[in-house]
């Protein structure tokens, strides 16, 4: 788990610290141009700058999905949602038809407990576009008795203070 979460997190940070720019290094006084083997199609071009009431937002989500409380999930979506689940599940629509799928899907389960081991805030300099990155350990028992734990690494976009894109990739334990 440990090593997961430190790849996922030197990934991210990297990422972060990614910048097209001429790079000087500390106390050094000439500039030099690294050239690097790909471009990013989307933007290499982030920054730290995201709110806390983003951040709240996204892990209240979490803990509705807990609690089984999807009133509330609901509440914290935008009208439409893009889903790209870690079960091969795929949602492009209004958000009020996502959570038919989703009801079926958390009643099966008699209880989730979900342990959130970090999360960090980047946003998108080029587009202006809000992500949360997650990592936690869930454990669903579902109401036959079977119980699962997997590692997640989520992706949660919000706009105008709404979750309007989730992305989900799964580890099992």
């Amino acid at each position: 788990m440990k090593k997961f979460l430190f790849s996922i997190l030197t990934l991210t940070t990297t990422i972060i610290g990614c910048n097209s720019k001429d790079e000087t290094k500390s106390g050094d006084t000439t500039s030099s141009t690294i050239s690097l083997p790909y471009k990013a199609s989307y933007t290499s071009d982030f920054s730290d700058k995201v709110s806390d009431s983003a951040l709240l937002l996204v892990l209240n989500s979490y803990k509705y999905w807990e609690s089984g409380d999807l009133k509330s999930l609901r509440g914290t979506m935008g009208d439409s949602m893009s889903v790209d689940g870690n079960d091969k599940f795929h949602f492009n629509g209004l958000s009020d038809s996502l959570m038919h799928p989703w009801t079926i899907s958390r009643d099966s389960l008699s209880s989730v407990v979900i342990t959130m081991d970090a999360w960090v805030k980047i946003h998108s300099n080029k587009d202006s576009a809000d992500f949360i990155n997650a990592w936690y350990k869930e454990i669903d028992t579902y109401k036959t008795g079977k119980v699962d734990s997997a590692n997640y690494s989520d992706v949660n976009q919000v706009k105008n203070g709404k979750l309007r894109w989730y992305s989900s990739f799964k580890q099992k334990l």
